[in-house]
C-alpha cells in the first residue's frame, strides 16, 4: 500500500476505513446537520426528520468515539445549566465539508440513475 492504493483482500484498506465512517445510516446525516454549527441534541432531533432519540444518541456517541464530534457545555445561559452542545471537531469538519459533502452532491447529481431496491428514493420528503 505504499502508493496509497488498496490491494485485493487487504483488510486495512483506506477506502474501507473511510467507508466505515458512513456505514451507520444516521452518522452521515448527523455530521451534515452539524455542519450548520454547534447544536444541542434536542435541536438535532428537530433538524433531522425521522431519527429517534435513541438512534441519535447512539450516532453521537459513535461519532465522538471516532473523534469527529465533540460534546461540550452550552454557553450563554446564566440562571440554568446549559445543555450539552455538539459540534464537529477539526477532523469532523474536514470530513463533513470535504468527502461527505462531495458524496452528497454526487448522489444528488446522479439520483435518477441510482437504483433503489428499498424504495427510499421514491418516498416523499418529510414535511
Amino acid at each position: 500500500m505504499l502508493d496509497g492504493s488498496c490491494q485485493t483482500f487487504v483488510s486495512d484498506c483506506q477506502v474501507r476505513a473511510a467507508a466505515e465512517l458512513i456505514s451507520h445510516a444516521w452518522d452521515p446525516v448527523v455530521l451534515s446537520a452539524l455542519r450548520l454549527g454547534p447544536t444541542r441534541r434536542r435541536e438535532l432531533l428537530t433538524r433531522i426528520a425521522g431519527v429517534s432519540d435513541k438512534v441519535l444518541t447512539q450516532a453521537l456517541r459513535r461519532l465522538q468515539a471516532r473523534g469527529l464530534v465533540v460534546r461540550g457545555g452550552g454557553a450563554g445561559r446564566t440562571s440554568a445549566p446549559a445543555g450539552a452542545v455538539y459540534r464537529l471537531s477539526a477532523l469532523g469538519e474536514s470530513f463533513a465539508n470535504g468527502p461527505l459533502a462531495h458524496l452528497a452532491q454526487w448522489a444528488a447529481d446522479h439520483q435518477d440513475g441510482l437504483i433503489d431496491q428499498d424504495g427510499l428514493l421514491d418516498r416523499p420528503a418529510p414535511s
